[in-house]
């Protein structure tokens, strides 16, 4: 959401932005020295918010059985779990050949033949890493929550593109929604659902659903109204004007909200292993805990390989149902007969396997495994180079993280809000301010500050980290074709990995603790830093370059000048999604040592007197992301106090 500029007086436009930072900053360092040490709030695993939370999970277990909870929750459970068990049995019954062969056939009518190859071959890799059973699980449970969130979610979207007094109501939620780390999505959502596939379906549909939304009513608003005022003009009725006008015309955007939807499920259903979600989720999780890094190598790069061939499938079929690309789509369209054929062949694979079941087994004889030469090199790794690693630790340990955590817990806690109040004023404006303010209070009012500052501390840190590196390689990137196309396949593979996979290799080089966290955190957050730096830079006007080129600029005052002050909403851009991105990750690296907030939630969901330190954490991180985020996503609509 855009902040909205606030006019200011006329005397505030004569000094500069730097002087209130440096104002503020200095204003903030004198107040420390005189008041540290007061006004904290130290660490503790019990307060009465914490007790209320449990009290209502008491009450929650003791009611179960009532009607209204029945209704609410046990028969959606139980629907969906059906819905789960019935896929993956489908799935399971049709078998390997049949499964690889509709996979290239919707490859094949979805972008080519290419595409057909690639997506068979694609899903041929995940049982030959000896991942078959697994992925079909995997599968069967992204299908059923991708199939449940579109469903409601384009309903959702068309009422929040038709009415504007919905949209304000629903924004704040989906605002919440994306904010609000993955991890944290558990604590809740167990509490009602419990845990099996049933509970990782609806978690994962909840956390899918919002960019469904969002993306069909950016489409449905997108529609021409020419268009529109055509079909009134020819006496169209508004369902008819939905139905024969709207829709058709947004197809490409419902099919990219299917796309997006497809890659956030894959993304959660790994997370939702800690509540006993089947699939390839479990194979990560069994490995992290076994510190096999190999195991954990084969079953990411199995979620990776399912999670691009999604990707570019549901990518091509927007394209092709794109009804402003006619043409394209049938100059590129397979011959009917050679459909025909390939769907013919499916059936028959399908069949072959009811009646043959050793079909529906991938043969042990063609399976492969990273698993050994990749422990191989852990084990040089940590024999070999742990002194370079566990020196840099500590040197970052005691030279960054110790005094700077030092500052902010023992900060009282108003000065850490009037400063995150001054921050956001001067970037974002007056109403987020007021918002991250209310944010950070509500903080302090849970009985989290010290946990919180230690994860703000991270979050910081982190941020600064994948800013500095995404910049430089962002511009590399952007101004160099050939080590763009050396970095692109890079960078699919790294947002398309699950989480959960970059902890281990960041724990085997450093061991656990914060600063394994934190590069984890900077890894997992690079990829959309780097490409929204470089489609910042590409995007300014070749007129304007030409003009400075013109003007004698060199390439260093073409960049700093120019190319990085015109790409600055896209540089916004990256820093707000940087923060996010960390945060969420950060609570992963709880499991690794982070400790703070992380940590808490993971305790909270696996041991039962803690589960409403774990829930008021989760409420923690959902405060200050919103708070993060209204600080650097209103930005580019900040107001003014200088040139």
């Amino acid at each position: 959401m855009t902040a909205i500029s606030i006019p200011t007086v006329r005397t505030q436009r004569s000094i500069p932005r730097w002087a209130w930072f440096l104002a503020l900053f200095g204003v903030a360092a004198v107040l420390y020295v005189v008041f540290q040490g007061t006004g904290t709030q130290p660490r503790s695993n019990s307060s009465p918010f914490f007790t209320a939370l449990n009290d209502l999970r008491d009450l929650v277990r003791d009611n179960q059985d009532h009607p209204l909870f029945v209704a609410l929750f046990i028969g959606p459970r139980a629907t969906i779990d059906f819905l789960v068990e019935a896929l993956t049995g489908l799935l399971r019954g049709v078998g390997w050949p049949a499964l690889v062969a509709i996979a290239g056939a919707i490859g094949l009518l979805s972008g080519g033949t290419r595409l057909a190859i690639g997506a068979a071959a694609g899903f041929a890799a995940l049982g030959v890493l000896g991942l078959w059973d697994s992925s079909v699980d995997t599968l069967g449970a992204v299908i059923a929550a991708v199939t449940i969130s579109f469903g409601l979610g384009v309903p959702i979207g068309i009422l929040v593109a038709q009415s504007d007094r919905f949209r304000r109501i629903i924004t704040p939620i989906l605002d919440v929604m994306q904010i609000m780390p993955t991890f944290a999505y558990l604590p809740p959502f167990v509490l009602f659902f419990g845990i099996g596939p049933a509970a990782a379906a609806i978690v994962t549909l909840i956390y899918a659903i919002p960019a469904g939304i969002r993306i069909t009513a950016l489409g449905i608003r997108n529609v021409p109204e020419s268009t529109v005022e055509a079909g009134r003009s020819l006496g169209a009725t508004g369902r008819q004007l939905l139905t024969g006008v709207k829709l058709p015309l947004a197809r490409r955007e419902l099919a990219l909200a299917l796309n997006q939807t497809l890659m956030l499920a894959v993304s959660m259903i790994v997370i939702t292993a800690y509540i006993n979600a089947p699939g390839l989720g479990q194979d990560i999780v069994r490995a992290l805990i076994r510190t096999d890094v190999g195991a954990m190598f084969d079953a990411g790069i199995a979620i990776v390989i399912l999670a691009v061939v999604l990707d570019r499938l549901t990518e091509q079929f927007s394209a092709r149902i794109d009804p402003r690309r006619r043409a394209a789509r049938d100059a590129g369209a397979p011959s009917r007969r050679l459909v025909r054929v390939v769907l013919l062949g499916c059936v028959v694979l399908a069949v072959a396997a009811f009646l043959v079941p050793d079909l529906q087994e991938f043969p042990d004889a063609v399976q492969f495994s990273f698993r050994d030469p990749i422990n191989a090199v852990v084990d040089w790794l940590r024999s070999d180079v742990a002194w370079l690693t566990g020196g840099l630790k500590d040197v970052f340990a005691y030279g960054v993280l110790n005094p700077l955590e030092t500052i902010l817990v023992r900060a009282p806690f108003w000065l850490v809000i009037a400063v995150v109040t001054g921050i956001t004023v001067l970037v974002s404006g007056v109403r987020p301010a007021v918002t991250a303010s209310v944010a950070f209070l509500l903080i302090f009012a849970i009985g989290l500050w010290q946990d919180s500052m230690e994860t703000l501390l991270q979050v910081l840190v982190a941020t600064a980290f994948t800013l500095l590196i995404g910049l430089i390689l962002g511009i590399a990137s952007a101004r160099s074709d050939r080590f763009q196309q050396l970095l692109r396949p890079g960078l699919d593979v790294a947002q398309t990995m699950p989480s959960f996979v970059y902890l281990l290799p960041a724990f085997v080089l450093f061991d656990v603790g914060r600063f394994t966290a934190i590069v984890a955190a900077v890894v997992f957050a690079l990829p959309p830093v780097i490409r929204l730096v470089d489609v910042g830079i590409r995007s300014v006007p070749p007129t304007i370059v030409e003009a400075a080129t013109s003007s004698g600029s060199s390439d260093w005052q073409l960049l700093t000048k120019v190319q990085l002050p015109v790409a600055r909403p896209a540089l916004q851009l990256a820093a707000n999604q940087a923060v996010i991105l960390v945060l969420s990750m950060v609570v992963v690296g709880g499991i690794v040592g982070g400790g703070a907030l992380g940590y808490d939630v993971v305790s909270g969901f696996s041991q039962n007197s803690l589960f409403g330190l774990g829930l008021a954490a989760g409420l923690a991180l959902v405060l200050m992301g919103i708070a993060l985020d209204r600080m650097t996503q209103g930005a580019a609509g900040r107001v003014r106090f200088g040139p």
